[in-house]
């Protein structure tokens, strides 16, 4: 992806998290903090489970040196502003998939190195020392996150019934931006996209598949709200994956290790357009056996 495609994309997700805090308030996240254990479960599945999955992924697939390492980094990098407009589109706690990238985002300073360190020593056999530019991702997770969510937050308290007026409008706008995003990346991929696909496309929807069904049956398991486990599954399955392509051409200076976190780039779309559909569907129903 081009440096412009990447800033539209930036722009865009800004847009999109702004919209997402208009329909969001202080208590949502003050509810999550009273009653910890859905964000406890989440990062359970994002930052233990998650790595180990890449791994058995890795191996069982008989991985090339070059991909299985794309898929550790791929896993080192959870959540991200796509997971929570995911999330929203699929009727999810919003709050917590927020909390959740927050959270990923911060721990992520110490568990990426850790990752990449045991992926590098383990397929490549290599004793290089991972440093991470930690400004930058703090930079990246407030620019096009925290800012944006906080921004529509604050019309919310002040302009609630704007806000409220506008929650149609996100929604149909969020769906037409996540579409063309969609577009864009298959456009920008279009050179090598089928032989990335071949190296890289069915583990990478294994890997994807298999993180959202357990942490499906990780939420399930907790008995936690509806809402609230199909945020988890959504943010076990939808990875990071511009940080991951950011650190694989930066900070590792190698563009090949990019290869799965670039096809994720684009399945991740179609598989998060299926979460959306079995979320809402999942909600719509409980919402039914309840009324009924």
């Amino acid at each position: 992806m081009t440096s412009t495609a990447g800033i539209i994309l930036a722009i865009s997700l800004m847009i999109i998290m702004f919209g997402l805090g208009l329909s969001l308030t202080t208590q949502d996240f003050k509810r999550i903090f009273l009653y910890p254990k859905a964000i406890l479960v989440g990062l359970t599945s994002q930052i233990v489970l998650l790595p180990v999955i890449a791994y058995g992924v890795a191996i069982y697939f008989d991985s090339s040196p070059i991909i299985a390492v794309g898929i550790m980094l791929l896993a080192a990098c959870p959540g991200g502003a796509t997971s929570n407009l995911v999330t929203f589109l699929a009727k999810g706690d919003l709050a917590l998939s927020i909390s959740l990238t927050a959270f990923a985002s911060i721990l992520s300073f110490i568990t990426i190195p850790l990752i990449l360190q045991f992926a590098l020593n383990t397929f490549l056999n290599d004793d290089q020392v991972i440093v991470l530019d930690t400004f930058s991702i703090i930079k990246q997770m407030f620019v096009i996150i925290i800012i944006p969510v906080s921004l529509g937050m604050l019309v919310n308290t002040r302009a609630t019934k704007f806000a409220r007026s506008m929650d149609k409008a996100v929604k149909i706008a969020s769906t037409i931006i996540f579409v063309l995003v969609m577009i864009g990346l298959i456009y920008a991929l279009r050179a090598v996209f089928f032989d990335y696909l071949k190296q890289a496309g069915l583990p990478v929807i294994m890997l994807n598949i298999a993180t959202m069904l357990v942490g499906l049956i990780l939420a399930l398991t907790f008995r936690l709200p509806k809402n609230q486990i199909v945020c988890i599954s959504i943010e076990s399955g939808i990875q990071n994956g511009t940080l991951a392509i950011t650190i694989a051409t930066l900070t590792l200076n190698n563009a090949e290790f990019a290869v799965v976190p670039a096809v994720y780039g684009l399945l991740m779309y179609l598989t998060g357009t299926i979460a959306v559909v079995l979320g809402r569907s999942f909600i719509k129903n409980t919402n039914q056996t309840t009324t009924v």
